[in-house]
């Protein structure tokens, strides 16, 4: 699969979860405040992001060549520059 494919690919699996979850920032806000509970200070929307791309991208030290891992890796990067503001 070519970047082009690849990209179109990954933005099917954001318009999917879209459909499952809704926008991404009321999401990524929810589990901001979940996390600044959890950790004990804030977590900005974009922080989890960040974290849920360096997630993946300990699993691909694992297994680099995991499909999954960089597609979600490619959609949480296009999520952060949507909400990343």
């Amino acid at each position: 699969m070519g970047a082009i494919e690849f990209l179109a690919c990954v933005a099917g699996t954001i318009r999917e979860r879209g459909e499952d979850y809704g926008d991404a920032l009321p999401l990524f806000t929810a589990v901001a405040r979940r996390w600044s509970v959890t950790l004990g200070f804030d977590v900005s929307p974009a922080q989890v992001a960040i974290c849920l791309i360096d997630l993946k991208l300990a699993r691909l030290s694992q297994n680099p060549k995991h499909a999954d891992s960089i597609r979600d890796i490619a959609g949480y990067a296009a999520i952060l520059a949507e909400i990343g503001k």
